[in-house]
């Protein structure tokens, strides 16, 4: 296990750093400790981010313990032993150093049992199983935050990420999702993020305060559903980018098919929760997180890929290829949202998430994501809860 690197050895460069809401000379006792769970691509600049701040910031330890899931290397070497060794996460993050106050700890327990602020990125499909281990684990008074895209889809409906989180293990969650192409912030590129949270916005604001700086801006709205929703639908639209560029149906069709989905993405949402807001979807979370993920982001290059090959070659040998151990969310995402449109009765209202699910599943040409539009949508049936514009 790496020794701990908690002793402030430069706490008298960082006073005159310490915002006005920050608690100067704060006892060990009412520090904050942070653990990011979680260390792709990611996971890794939300560490790089976070670590930053802990440094300048009196009211958290300096170190930030970042859970990962243990892998052999080419060379033989542990990934968790090369990160603690080098700073930097020399397969999801290569080039970047994470910072000397990051601690990568294989064990997950371990690494988070003493962290009142936990940071939950990972793939999606792999949450449940994490909270599971996670239970009777951590403490009492965590508050958590996610940056998952994604959805459990159970018999009772769907289940968004940061209630998963909530219900397991019995700890408030917010959310932060934004236009954030990680290899982007990386190298400290301005962009924005946007915290969702429930009632307490005191929370919102340390989280805001850990995240922010000044090449990443972060604003909070109370909104937990409605940002955390944008973030994950987003990847089903940016497949639907994907497969025009692979067609290469030109800037009009990609233009056309971004708008329309975040239509659905906002229908989709208000009928869902009808709490939703309006503003969110003119935060970064929402429109801004639409236009990159169309632009770049693996969702789009591997949607390309398929549309080029006709559809001949799976998402899931795509993925390997292309992505060098990443997941791929939007896949994934799009099924999960085409079984609660078919389980609510809901397909015909939304044409463009049914019809990327529907490519990506084999069952229509990527040629189809523009014919799609000859079944029109019943608007009627999404009533005053989720207007259209």
């Amino acid at each position: 296990m790496a020794p701990s690197r908690d002793s402030k050895p430069l706490d008298g460069e960082a006073d005159g750093n310490v915002s006005s809401g920050d608690a100067a000379g704060a006892p060990d006792s009412i520090k904050s400790r942070v653990t990011v769970v979680g260390s792709g691509n990611w996971g890794s600049v939300a560490a790089k981010l976070i670590a930053s701040n802990t440094l300048k910031l009196n009211s958290f330890h300096d170190e930030v313990r970042m859970w990962v899931f243990e892998e052999v290397l080419p060379t033989g070497e542990k990934l968790s032993e090369v990160i603690n060794k080098t700073n930097e996460n020399v397969k999801y993050l290569p080039g970047i150093q994470l910072g000397k106050n990051v601690i990568a700890d294989p064990d997950l327990e371990h690494a988070a049992r003493d962290a009142n602020m936990l940071v939950f990125v990972t793939p999606h499909q792999f949450m449940e199983g994490i909270c599971k281990k996670l239970v009777g684990k951590i403490r009492k008074d965590a508050e958590a935050i996610s940056l998952i895209k994604g959805m459990e889809v159970k018999m009772e409906g769907p289940c968004m990420i940061s209630t998963l989180i909530t219900e397991q293990l019995g700890i408030n969650c917010c959310v932060l999702m934004g236009a954030n192409i990680a290899n982007e912030i990386a190298v400290e590129k301005f962009s924005e993020a946007t915290v969702g949270y429930r009632e307490n916005k005191e929370i919102a604001q340390k989280w805001v305060q850990l995240f922010n700086t000044p090449y990443f801006m972060v604003s909070a709205v109370q909104d937990v559903e409605g940002v955390e929703l944008c973030g994950t639908l987003k990847n089903v639209v940016a497949l639907a980018a994907g497969f025009v560029d692979g067609l290469e149906m030109g800037n009009n069709t990609k233009a056309a098919i971004m708008r329309i989905g975040l239509r659905e993405m906002k229908a989709f949402s208000k009928l869902l929760f009808p709490s939703v807001k309006e503003s969110t979807f003119f935060e970064s979370c929402g429109v801004a997180d639409v236009i990159t993920t169309c632009l770049g982001g693996r969702n789009r290059k591997c949607a390309d890929a398929f549309a080029k090959n006709g559809g001949k070659r799976s998402f899931d040998e795509l993925e390997a290829e292309m992505l060098q151990g990443q997941k791929l969310q939007g896949v994934s995402t799009a099924k999960e949202v085409y079984e609660v449109l078919r389980y609510r009765g809901w397909l015909e209202l939304f044409p463009l998430f049914s019809t990327v699910h529907e490519i990506c599943t084999g069952r229509l040409p990527p040629s189809a994501i523009v014919e799609y539009s000859e079944h029109t949508p019943r608007f009627s049936l999404v009533g005053g809860s989720a207007n259209y514009f």
